[in-house]
């Protein structure tokens, strides 16, 4: 399965995502069992629940839904369900402050079958409690920060712009000569930099041997550096920059789904502080 699903993606370009998120249990990566249930059925499954959050909706292929088995003592994991499968409904509820063309609408099953070999990644509960493979963890990091990174430097690319264009009457000059914008522009660029820096060096890694805590600090540090950097920007632009007319607004709108992802500022930072605490004891 997982041969056939790279190849669609490669030769093909389809589209494949995880489907978690779920109304009464939010995101799984902090516990609990979802309600969604794969029922076992005569040569294969039965599907039915609801996911929320479900990025790229109208345009996958393939989706990974997270899912327990209907057994007495239920098995939990990855059933790959096909989106062209009879029973799947979008509810096309996503209207966020910002990412919004992503199209990360709900997801409902109605007794959706695949057939059995479609389990691709199903255990005992007490397996998925193990940390998450170091891999998944630094390609996670440097995905999520690299995308993030690069709405900050249409930011910043916007305000740049803005700057070397507008001449406001009383100054007869660009506000790029003003010693402020330098400033606040240089003070992007740091951010800019840093996050620059922290995506190479985590990039050219090795994804196993990468330790967890690192690449959550990657990923906090980077979507936190690109949130600073917008906001600048917009602070330093006023008006224009909250217009609906001008790019900047929704960028920095954007930038705020940094903080959505798994794993959260606190969890990554609670983790941090455990480690230091125990480390010189």
């Amino acid at each position: 399965m997982r041969r056939r699903v790279l190849e669609d993606i490669a030769a093909h370009g389809a589209l494949a995502n995880s489907l978690r998120v779920e109304p009464e249990l939010g995101t799984p990566i902090r516990g609990g069992m979802p309600a969604t249930i794969a029922r076992r059925v005569p040569g294969g499954w039965r599907i039915s629940g609801k996911k929320l959050y479900s990025t790229g909706i109208p345009a996958l292929k393939w989706l990974g839904v997270w899912a327990r088995t209907d057994d007495a003592a239920p098995l939990l994991g990855t059933f790959l369900v096909p989106s062209s499968e009879p029973g799947i409904r979008i509810v096309e509820s996503w209207d966020q402050l910002g990412m919004r063309a992503t199209g990360s609408h709900d997801a409902v099953f109605e007794d959706v079958f695949i057939p059995a070999e479609y389990a691709v990644d199903v255990r005992a509960p007490a397996l998925w409690e193990a940390e998450r493979p170091a891999a998944f963890l630094a390609w996670s990091a440097v995905l999520i920060g690299a995308l993030y990174d690069a709405v900050a430097r249409n930011a910043r690319d916007w305000l740049v712009r803005f700057a070397q264009e507008r001449i406001p009457s009383n100054l007869g000059a660009p506000l790029a000569s003003l010693p402020r914008f330098q400033e606040t522009i240089g003070e992007i660029e740091a951010l800019l930099f840093t996050n620059r820096a922290l995506l190479d060096r985590a990039s050219l890694a090795e994804p196993a041997k990468t330790p967890p805590l690192e690449s959550n600090f990657v990923k906090h540090l980077v979507t936190n550096n690109a949130i600073k950097a917008a906001e600048k920007a917009v602070a330093l632009t006023g008006n224009p920059a909250l217009s609906r007319h001008n790019p900047l607004e929704r960028h920095y709108r954007d930038t705020l789904f940094g903080r959505v992802h798994s794993p959260q500022d606190d969890t990554i930072l609670i983790a941090a502080g455990k480690a230091a605490l125990a480390a010189r004891r």
